[in-house]
C-alpha cells in the first residue's frame, strides 16, 4: 500500500510486520466444493475453452497475435523513486529507467494486451507503455488508480480507487469516465478476480478484513463478506480464482496464509497457512501450481492450484521481501519484486532456486513480465485467460 492511501484510510493504521512462520502448511482437511453452474458469459467475452481450467488459453508460449510484436521485457514500477525500471529478461540488465513521478504502484496490461499502463495513485494518472518499444507515452488523467482491471468483455477499464473506496469505470480507448461504484465498507479496496462466467468480481478490502462482491453487468455491490479473522492493518491482499472455478484463494498478510472462498463468493470454506506476510498469488503456466509470496519471511509457498494442498516452500537466500510479479511466457521463471529490499528476484519454477537477484530503485511493487500468453487480460500485473 502507498503511504498516502494508508493515512487516508485511517489515521491509526500503521505498517505492521507479520510474524514469520517456518513450518510447512498443513494439508486442508476438506476438499473444495464443486464449481457453481456457469451462467452465460457477457457479450464480447471470449468463451471458456476448458471448464476444468479457465486459464487453458494462457498455457506456455501460447502467445496471441496481439503480443507477438512485443519485446520480452520486465517492467518494475517503484513507489518511492517514481521510476519505472525496464529489464531485459535474457541479460538481466536494465535497458531503460523512466522517471514518471508520483507513487507508481502497478504496471497493468490492457484488456486487448496491446498497451501497458503504469498506475500512479498520488497524482491521479496512468502512463501508457508501448510493448513493442518498451517506452512510455503521455500521461492520462484517471481517478486514484492504485490498481487497475478490465471487465472480461473488454468494454471497461476499472480504476481501483483505494483511498476513495470506490471503483471508477472508464472507456478503455478514450478514457472518458463511464461511471463509478462506491464501496464505502471496503476500506483499502485493492485486488480482484472474476468468476468463470465473467459476471461477478470479488475485490479484497485490505483495511476492513473482508471482500466486496460486485455484479459487473449492473455495476452494483451484491454483498460484503467478512473473513473469519478480520485483519484490518495489512489484511486481505491478492486474490486468485482456482482453475476450475471452484474457489477463490485470498492471501492475507496479517493472517500469514490464504483464505479459501467458495466459487459462488458467498462464504469462506477454510484457511491455508503459508508463511509470514502472505501477499501475491500467481499460477504456473499449466495452472496446476499456485505460488504464494510470503513477503515478511522471504519465501514462496507452492500449493496445488485445485486442492490447495501444500507442495513445496522456496526460500530466498539471504532473505527478502517477495511481493508481486508473474511467471515468464514459457513458465520456467517466476519474477518477483522485493518490495522492501530494492531488488527483483528471478526464481526457477522447477525447484525455486534463485537464478538472479537484480538491484533496482526504491519501493519496487507491481512488476509486470511481458509478453504473456492468453487471449485477453483482466489487468493487475497480467492476469490472462
Amino acid at each position: 500500500m502507498g503511504m498516502r492511501s494508508r493515512l487516508l484510510a485511517a489515521a491509526v493504521l500503521v505498517l505492521a510486520t507479520a510474524g514469520c512462520s517456518t513450518a510447512p502448511a498443513p494439508a486442508p482437511t476438506e476438499p473444495p466444493p464443486a464449481a457453481p453452474p456457469t451462467a452465460a458469459a457477457p457479450t464480447g467475452m471470449p468463451p471458456v475453452t476448458d471448464p476444468h481450467n479457465v486459464y487453458a488459453a494462457a498455457g506456455a508460449n501460447m502467445l496471441s497475435d496481439a503480443v507477438r510484436g512485443a519485446k520480452p521485457l520486465v517492467y518494475v514500477p517503484e513507489t518511492k523513486s517514481g521510476d519505472v525500471q525496464v529489464i531485459d529478461p535474457t541479460t538481466f540488465q536494465t535497458v531503460g529507467t523512466y522517471h514518471l513521478g508520483g507513487e507508481l504502484q502497478h504496471v497493468v496490461p490492457s484488456w486487448d494486451m496491446r498497451t501497458l499502463y503504469a498506475t500512479d495513485d498520488t497524482t491521479n494518472k496512468i502512463v501508457p507503455f508501448d510493448p513493442t518499444t518498451g517506452t512510455p507515452g503521455a500521461p492520462i488523467p484517471v481517478v486514484d488508480p492504485y490498481n487497475m482491471y478490465a471487465t472480461p468483455d473488454g468494454t471497461s477499464a476499472i480504476s481501483v480507487a483505494e483511498a476513495r473506496r470506490k471503483l471508477v469505470f472508464y472507456d478503455p480507448h478514450t478514457w472518458q469516465e463511464q461511471g463509478e461504484l462506491p464501496t464505502p465498507d471496503c476500506a483499502g479496496i485493492d485486488h480482484a478476480d472474476y468468476t468463470p462466467d465473467g459476471r461477478t468480481a470479488v475485490f479484497t478490502c485490505e483495511f476492513a478484513g473482508r471482500v466486496a462482491v460486485v455484479d459487473l453487468e449492473h455495476r452494483t455491490l451484491l454483498r460484503m463478506i467478512d473473513l473469519p479473522t478480520r485483519n484490518t492493518m495489512m489484511g486481505p491482499q491478492d486474490i486468485k480464482l482456482a482453475p476450475d472455478g471452484s474457489v477463490f484463494y485470498i492471501a492475507d498478510s496479517d493472517q500469514n496464509g490464504v483464505w479459501v472462498l467458495d466459487g459462488a463468493a458467498t462464504h469462506v470454506v477454510r484457511e491455508i497457512p503459508t508463511g509470514g506476510g502472505a501477499h501475491g498469488l500467481y499460477l504456473s503456466r499449466d495452472a496446476t501450481r499456485l505460488y504464494v509470496t510470503n513477503r515478511h519471511e522471504g519465501s514462496v509457498s507452492v500449493l496445488d492450484a485445485y486442492t490447495g494442498d501444500p507442495v513445496a516452500k522456496w526460500w530466498i537466500p539471504g532473505g527478502g521481501s517477495p511481493d508481486m510479479g508473474n511467471v515468464t511466457a514459457d513458465g520456467t521463471q517466476l519474477w518477483l519484486s522485493g518490495r522492501y529490499d530494492r531488488a527483483v528476484y528471478v526464481l526457477s519454477t522447477a525447484d525455486g532456486s534463485l537464478i538472479r537477484k537484480i538491484d533496482v530503485g526504491d519501493g519496487p511493487h507491481g512488476l509486470c513480465v511481458w509478453p504473456q500468453p492468453g487471449r485477453y487480460s483482466l489487468g493487475h500485473t497480467g492476469i490472462t485467460r
